[in-house]
């Protein structure tokens, strides 16, 4: 038999349930603009009836029911979603960090202006073509050393511009690293108290919120895929590792750098392995680092060791109009004192390196005669040596064409003597140096006995940067050879301090059977000039023009590139997290109409109570005996 006081228990449950719903939902609306909020969701349903199947029970027809219980609080997330936007988000950070930088880039460029290096450039060959008119006048030669002091200020302004660049992009990885290790560390957190939580039977929809939120903001600075399968170990991959596996969040690390790779390193904290990322703000900032930014300034230093190098080479042979010579114009300062190019790269206390940025060779060659040999020239390049094979019928112009097409990391040119001249170039692996020559052989007669640069060929004849006195196989003793220059030329090269303090040693003419110039022979002046139009620069790159070409277009493809990415990528994204919003985000026409109905559904029952009390009252109080 049912008990007298089944009512009133069973308005209690309605009451209860239909609270809980009205709580739940101003919890819905005091968080509609909590970020990374889920909207909740009561699920009412009926209590068990007090007569189960095969059990004894009453000879009463039915069932008698015991009002509503709330079953759960849920949720509302799309779980797939979810994990579109997870890994949509690290493309998002990777555009929307690059492009800042892009457009800082593009600012220090200047390229075309009054104020660029190119116009400064220009300026200074100009100078150089007054000299050669007035070769015995000392104005022109103020004017060419201080257009050289101009133009290496702007030289110096876009290297400490680009390095500063840089260096931002450094501390920025410092600051991404330490907020990636307190996701992790929170993810983990957040972890454990949600499985305590699910140990006790309800569901942490707030905790699972914040977590979702802080895997949200992980996945925008690195990719990252997420595993909840296991719905004890929440798991957070990264660079095919786990970054976080139930409570276990693991940490970053930065390895400082060294020698040749000058910034710091991501490293995992407990196996110390490296890690390499494919997308987000962290994969941006390390890229800008060590590619963009650093290409740009190698860029700059090929240029300018370049342009040092080729001015000084003619410089040398000049005569000043005080009869001095064998001057360089612009200050050269080299990586190793010992005149072999030996170092100790291992820092052992041996010399086991060569460092030669530049070898020349004895012969004398016309560019546009057929060598009439065959061969394999092996040079070495950014992913291992390069092979350059020539023949009979190839011009000497056709060997170095072809040497400065391949793509290693040694170039090659005719000098103004006719001597076939190597140089090394900045290289693309960040554990080697830039401006060494890593690697010459050749399996023929060309560089051994035509050009004059090795002394045999083969393996055996080969210079190779590996070991010391590398340069014992070059040919004779007349080999002409520089060691390789301190790192970044751009930020250090100035105008000899003999130079501006006494103008007059600036060369302006060739002197004849070993004696000096005439005062009024303007020939090296007029060389220098000619280095403008000349095709000078080594690499594919023909003129300085080309390089100040190269250098715009480059830009404007970085800004077009970055600009057009990021748009696309912030339009996914708002498309992905609208929908997300559609479903999961607070509905305030929804949430007041819910109101409405949860707060009928409790008068309703309080009415309920009521009656039920009142025909206790009466059956308790009003019924004689």
């Amino acid at each position: 038999m049912a008990s007298t006081f089944l009512g009133i228990e069973l308005g209690k449950r309605a009451v209860s349930a239909h609270e809980q719903a009205l709580n739940t939902t101003g919890h819905n609306l005091s968080n509609a603009s909590t970020e990374g909020y889920s909207r909740q969701r009561v699920e009412i349903t009926a209590f068990d009836p007090i007569y189960l199947p095969g059990l004894e029970r009453e000879e009463t027809p039915g069932q008698l029911g015991q009002g509503p219980i709330v079953a759960r609080i849920e949720r509302l997330r799309d779980q797939l979603l979810d994990q579109r936007i997870v890994t949509q988000a690290a493309g998002e950070g990777y555009w929307g960090t690059r492009d800042p930088y892009i457009r800082m880039m593009e600012q220090i460029y200047l390229e075309p202006g009054e104020n660029s290096i190119r116009s400064k450039m220009d300026a200074f060959w100009d100078a150089w073509q007054e000299l050669s008119v007035y070769p015995a006048d000392t104005a022109p030669r103020n004017a060419v050393v201080e257009r050289g002091k101009t133009l290496i200020d702007a030289i110096h302004d876009r290297y400490q511009s680009l390095k500063g660049l840089q260096d931002m992009a450094e501390e920025d990885i410092r600051l991404t690293v330490d907020r990636v290790n307190e996701l992790s560390r929170q993810i983990a957190g957040l972890n454990r108290d949600i499985q305590r939580v699910k140990a006790q039977g309800d569901n942490p929809n707030d905790l699972m919120d914040r977590r979702d939120l802080m895997v949200d903001k992980l996945s925008s600075i690195i990719d990252v895929s997420i595993n909840n399968r296991d719905p004890d170990e929440f798991m957070v991959h990264t660079a095919g590792m786990v970054l976080v596996q139930g409570q276990i969040g693991r940490q970053f690390e930065l390895q400082p750098g060294n020698e040749t790779q000058e910034y710091s390193q991501i490293a995992w904290a407990d196996i110390k392995e490296p890690i390499q990322f494919r997308g987000g703000s962290l994969a941006a900032l390390v890229e800008l680092r060590d590619e963009t930014i650093r290409s740009e300034i190698q860029s700059l230093d090929s240029m300018t060791m370049n342009f040092a190098d080729m001015v000084n080479e003619v410089h040398r042979g000049g005569y000043g109009i005080n009869g001095s010579t064998g001057q360089d114009f612009f200050t050269e300062h080299h990586f190793v004192t010992n005149v072999n190019g030996n170092y100790d790269r291992d820092g052992d206390g041996e010399y086991d390196s060569t460092y030669i940025f530049r070898i020349t060779g004895t012969n004398t060659l016309e560019n546009q005669a057929q060598v009439g040999l065959q061969g394999t020239i092996t040079l070495s390049g950014a992913g291992g040596n390069v092979a350059v094979q020539y023949y009979p019928t190839d011009t000497v112009s056709d060997i170095v064409a072809r040497i400065n097409n391949s793509g290693a990391e040694v170039t090659a040119r005719i000098n103004r003597d006719g001597h076939l001249s190597f140089k090394g170039t900045v290289t693309g692996d960040r554990a080697h140096p830039d401006f060494v020559i890593r690697h010459i052989e050749d399996s023929g007669r060309f560089l051994a006995g035509y050009a004059g640069v090795l002394n045999a060929s083969g393996a055996d004849g080969a210079f190779d940067w590996g070991g010391a006195d590398a340069v014992s196989v070059l040919s004779g003793s007349a080999a002409d050879f520089s060691t390789s220059p301190i790192a970044h030329p751009a930020g250090w090269i100035e105008v000899n301090p003999a130079l501006i303090k006494d103008p007059a040693s600036v060369a302006a003419g060739f002197g004849e059977n070993g004696r000096a110039a005439h005062p009024g022979n303007g020939s090296a002046a007029l060389a220098i000039a000619a280095i403008r139009n000349s095709t000078v620069m080594v690499g594919q790159l023909g003129t300085f023009d080309d390089y100040f070409a190269d250098a715009v277009g480059r830009m404007g493809m970085l800004g077009e590139q970055s600009g057009r990415a990021l748009e696309t990528q912030n339009l996914v994204m708002k498309q992905l997290k609208d929908m997300r919003q559609s479903v999961s985000g607070v509905n305030m026409d929804e949430e007041l109409a819910n109101m409405i109905k949860y707060q009928h559904g409790y008068a309703a029952a309080a009415r309920f109570v009521t009656t039920m009390n009142s025909m206790l009252d009466t059956l308790i109080n009003r019924m004689g005996v």
